[in-house]
């Protein structure tokens, strides 16, 4: 059973002498805390031991009863208070009313009807504290069950099945908070296939996904949960921009689980938003951008706004699972996936006992489907050019086996054509960065940083594209071609080697002349006199454009 604590107020000492003596208070439950002669020293009292109950009368020196009552119902909005006077005037009734006062006692005081009213009050304070600590229990159990609940929201947004309306009550309710105005879905691909000896893969896929949560989580305030055996991170960034520095980072982290943990992990990046409700095609990009390790290698971060061409552009997809599959299949697979793909939209879409009428919408449709399928992957064919109509009915007239092999063959020249332009474009990503440095050189400042910044793409990327375009490294490009301008400033000008190296990027001679040296196995002024007797030598200079 609980008790209660009472604190009695009064300036008259013998009035609570005999309230202290004549009341059972054990009995009823309750404990006197202490007594005091004012409402000052009665508020002391209060704030340092927060009493159940203040039993007070109204005139007191330095502060009444009334004023007393106000405070404590304003700091102590719990605390219940009882008033015990012999004035008997209604402005005081009124007034005690207004403070929400539980008992207005006039003097002199019966025993037997304060214990009647502690009686009372003792039963209110017990359903109180019953109704607190029932909340308190469901309070405990709802923090209990946060977590669960979160993770469920984060998933069944990210799927796209949450009403833009409702998100914010759901944010609300579940204490989830994004504080920068953009965002982006992160997909974590731990590969269960390259695992290493006597390793378990689940423990392989917790401790890849534990790393993440201490690597990236916190500098990009993620929430992270599992999704369909993966990890999601829905990462907070203060401006579009730093999505570059976000891929840079989950590139490092794929090689920090490659070597430390030996983990083969591929970090898929959707678009950056600015709303909840289009985090579900963040995502959707993201889960497509693992699946592009088949092109671009696993153990790193792979983000579709830099996949190129457009192929982040969804459009094209329908609502028929078989022809998502090819069109996929178009963009990454062998020849032997589209084939097979082919194959198994036409089975299920043609050759499944449907009506003319159907037959004649399905092939209206996959026309056009492939229509907008070349057209979001800058694919400029002959086939989509001319009369559709006529193409249309061309398609209409065709036995299954025509169909298919016509299918087939614009399928592998969609592919092929894929293949070109993704070719053409990263050629000519290479060549605007190489254009860059041959234009800006001569600035100690040019580094990977800015020529990406310049490109708005991430380091990560630009360095893989630009190795496998150059043969070299944005590094060793730089210094080719400085070295390159340096030999042919010496052997074709006077200026001393220091006024080179500026003029090639340099602000350090002796680190200008170790570069060098290292480069053409001679010093610069070495280098010089060997040349200095053919005059009209030319040096070749490998970054040419």
């Amino acid at each position: 059973m609980d008790t209660y604590t009472v604190l009695l107020v009064d300036d008259e000492e013998e009035v609570i002498q005999i309230i202290m003596k004549k009341i059972d208070w054990e009995g009823l439950g309750f404990s006197v805390a202490g007594y005091v002669c004012n409402g000052v020293k009665a508020l002391e009292l209060v704030e340092e031991y927060q009493p159940d109950v203040v039993m007070t009368d109204i005139k007191m020196p330095y502060m009444d009863g009334m004023e007393l009552s106000a405070h404590i119902k304003t700091e102590f909005p719990t605390t219940k208070i009882l008033i015990f006077t012999g004035f008997d005037e209604f402005e005081y009734a009124r007034e005690a009313i207004h403070l929400e006062i539980e008992e207005y006692i006039l003097k002199p005081i019966n025993s037997a009807e304060l214990t009647n009213v502690f009686a009372q009050l003792k039963v209110k304070l017990d359903r109180e504290i019953s109704e607190r600590r029932n909340i308190e229990v469901l309070q405990n159990y709802y923090m209990e069950s946060l977590p669960l609940l979160q993770m469920n929201f984060f998933s069944t947004l990210i799927e796209g099945r949450i009403h833009e309306d409702e998100i914010t009550g759901y944010l609300s309710d579940y204490r989830i908070v994004f504080k920068n105005p953009f965002l982006c879905c992160l997909v974590i691909h731990t590969s269960a296939n390259q695992i290493p000896e006597n390793m378990n893969p689940l423990l392989l896929s917790a401790s890849v996904q534990q790393q993440a949560k201490e690597k990236l989580c916190e500098k990009w305030q993620a929430k992270s949960f599992p999704y369909l055996g993966n990890m999601v991170l829905i990462a907070q960034l203060k401006s579009e921009n730093e999505i570059s520095e976000l891929t840079d980072e989950c590139d490092r982290f794929c090689k920090y689980a490659r070597h430390i943990i030996g983990a083969v992990v591929t970090i898929g990046i959707g678009r950056v938003c600015r709303e909840l409700s289009q985090l579900s095609q963040s995502y959707s990009e993201a889960r497509e951008a693992v699946s592009y390790r088949v092109i671009y290698g696993s153990s790193r971060a792979i983000n579709m706004k830099e996949i190129v061409p457009h192929e982040n552009d969804r459009s094209d997809l329908t609502d028929d699972t078989k022809l998502t599959v090819l069109f996929k299949m178009i963009r990454m697979g062998s020849k032997g996936d589209v084939i097979e793909a082919v194959n198994n939209y036409l089975n299920h879409t043609f050759l499944s006992g449907n009506s003319l009428a159907k037959y004649q919408i399905d092939v209206m449709d996959l026309v056009s489907a492939l229509c907008r399928f070349s057209a979001n992957q800058d694919i400029v064919s002959d086939i989509f050019t001319g009369n559709v109509k006529e193409l249309y009915g061309r398609l209409l007239d065709m036995e299954a086996d025509a169909l298919k092999k016509w299918l087939t063959d614009i399928s592998l020249s969609l592919r092929e054509e894929l293949i070109s332009v993704r070719s053409q474009s990263t050629r000519s990503f290479v060549s605007k960065a190489k254009e860059y440095i041959h234009n800006n050189y001569a600035n100690e400042e040019l580094s990977l940083d800015v020529v990406c910044q310049m490109l708005g793409v991430s380091n990560s990327y630009f360095s893989t594209i630009f190795k496998k375009q150059t043969g070299k490294s944005f590094i060793g490009y730089l210094t080719d071609f400085r070295m390159d301008r340096a030999s042919r400033l010496l052997v074709e000008t006077n200026e001393k080697s220091y006024i080179i190296a500026k003029k090639v990027g340099y602000t350090d001679p002796n680190y200008f002349s170790y570069v060098f040296k290292r480069r053409f196995g001679v010093s610069p002024s070495k280098f010089r006199s060997e040349h200095a007797e053919n005059g009209n030598e030319r040096i070749e200079i490998s970054g040419k454009l």
